[in-house]
């Protein structure tokens, strides 16, 4: 399994996106569009998990989530393992890998945004605010001190 982190000059760029907008997860087809309109800048990413090419998970690394107007940052965020994939601890993979990048470019802290139950608690992460998403739910948001 190869991890890397993609900018738009990626080759697997164009792989990743056509693999959000047709995956399971609905948020997928909204990554794929970010993609799309190149709305990833300056540190920002999305880190792939590859096989020989064969998409296996991704996640992004940003300055905002889908929650607006919170001071937070930076943010894990479109966590998404291939149904295949799933049972592996990919999750944590990659949210180790992205922990990695964002401290070796100066981050000390990281947040992310989800509605489960007990899943990011067990990557150390825990709840320390929670806000109306866009669509309506209250979402919590995580802090993981890198």
């Amino acid at each position: 399994m190869i991890m890397e982190c993609m900018t738009s000059s990626h080759a697997l760029w164009e792989t990743v996106k056509e693999y959000a907008a047709s995956c399971s997860w609905s948020a997928g087809k909204s990554l794929a569009h970010d993609m799309e309109n190149h709305v990833f800048s300056e540190w920002e990413r999305v880190i792939v998990a590859h096989n020989q090419g064969e998409i296996c998970g991704y996640c992004t690394v940003a300055k905002r989530d889908c929650i607006p107007d919170i001071p937070y940052t930076p943010y894990i965020g479109y966590m998404f393992v291939g149904e295949s994939y799933r049972g592996d601890r990919l999750s944590q993979d990659l949210i180790l890998f992205a922990m990695a990048y964002l401290e070796k470019i100066g981050f000390k802290e990281v947040y992310l945004v989800s509605d489960h139950e007990n899943l990011y608690e067990k990557y150390g992460f825990s709840v320390v605010d929670r806000a109306l998403s866009p669509w309506g739910s209250i979402e919590k948001i995580y802090h993981k001190a890198i």
